[in-house]
């Protein structure tokens, strides 16, 4: 990429792709037997085996609330301690069927290992810091009036764009009721609407998009303010 170069659009679709789920090879899918790996770059870094095999029970406790937010964190992780003990996991479905069996409640259109599984190929692909790198680049590549747009599709991905696009909306709060504000710290970003989200009928033909949620906001001109 060029130094200075602008865009007069940036679009993020955030997560693993369904090419991707529906590689079993790849592991992210709890649907299908394959390796328990959730790499994005094959090869590169801790697979997600690693985590499970490796990881202290007080650490897989902490990754599963804080990326998946699973309620049953503790119960997952001291049954995924007591289980490698005797046959560490490779697997995807071994994974899967061990949260099955250990969570028993069930919540409609959710597998029970959903969470999980979402919390491991955040934390193993470090989704939300690598989140949180394009977002600062993007708004600086922006041309003005440049649209920035961002479909999520869990709550933690959607409250770090949310939360950025405020931010960048609202003059710094150190210069709140001044006369003259200086440049840096004025809006730099304009909010486009509401979030939007699938319909009944996209979500019946793709379901995959139930859980997507649009943001969108504008550049604003250098200095200008909102």
């Amino acid at each position: 990429m060029r130094p200075g170069l602008r865009f007069d659009g940036i679009l993020f679709d955030l997560g693993v792709s369904s090419p991707q789920l529906d590689d079993a090879t790849r592991g992210f899918s709890f649907m299908q037997d394959g390796p328990l790996d959730m790499r994005m770059t094959a090869g590169e870094g801790a697979s997600a085996a690693d985590i499970v095999n490796g990881a202290p029970e007080r650490e897989l406790v902490r990754i599963f609330r804080e990326f998946g937010e699973e309620r049953h964190a503790p119960r997952i992780a001291r049954a995924i301690v007591a289980d490698r003990l005797s046959k560490p996991f490779e697997r995807t479905l071994q994974l899967a069927d061990l949260i099955s069996r250990v969570c028993r409640t069930r919540e409609r259109h959710k597998h029970p290992a959903t969470r999980v599984f979402q919390a491991l190929r955040i934390h193993v692909n470090r989704e939300l810091e690598e989140l949180e790198l394009a977002l600062d680049s993007a708004l600086e590549r922006l041309a003005p009036h440049g649209r920035l747009a961002v479909i999520s599709f869990h709550s933690l991905e959607d409250r770090m764009v949310k939360q950025f696009m405020r931010r960048h909306s609202l003059t710094d709060p150190m210069y709140a009721g001044l006369p003259d504000v200086p440049a840096r710290a004025r809006p730099k970003l304009k909010l486009v609407g509401k979030s939007v989200q699938a319909d009944d009928d996209e979500s019946a033909l793709n379901p995959r998009a139930r859980s997507a949620r649009l943001r969108v906001a504008e550049r604003l001109d250098q200095g200008k303010a909102a």
